[in-house]
């Protein structure tokens, strides 16, 4: 269609005619989000509130089924890269954000990391100096004023704000790791996303980036699971795969909005974690899906007393 064809056929999503009406929302949605840009001009245009909100719940439709789609080619090349699958996380409520964007803010903080972060030191010491880089230069922390707000799920609002949940800072502090060349991974715990230090060289440990990085043991973790009367199964000590992660923050975004009684879009949440399913799907991945909705909860059995210990 050109340009002007585009333009007319907007123009009768005014029409009063009803049938009129559902004729054009549905061919308007056949052309898919390339038709976008269109719509948002119409809106700038308009002076009917009435209009301007139909051009708003079109636009999101359209987005929403672009994003579908998206994550589900994101799934079917292998969902293994674990950036890009937040970044599409993001992209539900800011759909205009990119992945350079969010590439080029960790960049910025990744010089610093490599500055701090050297490979003759002893581990520990790694993560401590990684510690020091994204707690103390970067100011990064946990958002427990604000648990449950959905910005805490999207990684571009977390590295804009330093605020966030287990998982997101998570997710920022194993890719910096990572680009390091160090061994850490995501841990699927319940009602805790931590991390895990994994290597040949020394015993397994763990880092509960939720508490500013604290190092933690395996026994910690065993202690952690009898508090909560869980049988110690695998799943809550081994690296999770980068589509778990995604699907977690996913079902913490849901959470959200559930909390904020926004069920509308918390049920278009669930269509997005519908599409990472696994058939048939794992009940003790399940078990660790979601995190604490009271913040003590990620304290408990994790003091920073401890860490001197360790």
């Amino acid at each position: 269609m050109t340009n002007k064809e585009i333009k007319a056929l907007i123009s009768l999503l005014d029409d009063k005619d009803p049938e009129v009406v559902a004729h054009v929302h549905q061919k308007i949605v056949e052309l898919g989000d390339t038709i976008t840009p269109f719509l948002e001009e119409a809106w700038e245009e308009s002076l009917d509130p009435d209009h301007q909100k139909k051009l708003e719940d079109l636009i999101h439709d359209l987005q929403f089924s672009s994003l579908l789609q998206r994550l589900k080619a994101w799934k079917e090349e292998g969902a293994t890269d674990l950036l890009k699958g937040m970044w599409l996380v993001s992209t539900y409520q800011y759909p205009d954000v990119t992945l350079q964007q969010i590439k080029q803010t960790l960049a910025e903080i990744y010089y610093e990391a490599w500055v701090n972060v050297r490979p003759e030191m002893h581990p520990y010491d790694q993560v401590k100096a990684l510690n020091h880089v994204l707690f103390k230069l970067h100011h990064f922390a946990a958002n427990t004023k604000n648990f449950h707000a959905p910005a805490n799920s999207m990684i571009n609002q977390v590295l804009e704000t330093k605020r966030g949940n287990p998982l997101t800072l998570c997710v920022i502090y194993l890719t910096l790791a990572q680009k390091l060349g160090l061994p850490v991974y995501g841990v699927n715990l319940p009602n805790l996303f931590v991390l895990t230090f994994k290597s040949e060289f020394l015993p397994q440990f763990y880092i509960n980036v939720y508490n500013r990085g604290l190092i933690l043991t395996k026994n910690d973790i065993d202690n952690y699971l009898l508090q909560l009367n869980l049988n110690p199964v695998d799943i809550f000590y081994e690296p999770c795969e980068p589509i778990d992660i995604v699907r977690r923050a996913l079902r913490n975004l849901s959470l959200s909005y559930e909390k904020l009684n926004d069920p509308e879009k918390a049920t278009e949440i669930e269509k997005l974690i519908d599409v990472l399913a696994d058939e048939p799907a794992n009940q003790a991945s399940e078990a660790g899906e979601g995190d604490a909705e009271d913040d003590e909860d990620y304290e408990e059995g994790f003091d920073e007393d401890d860490e001197e210990d360790l």
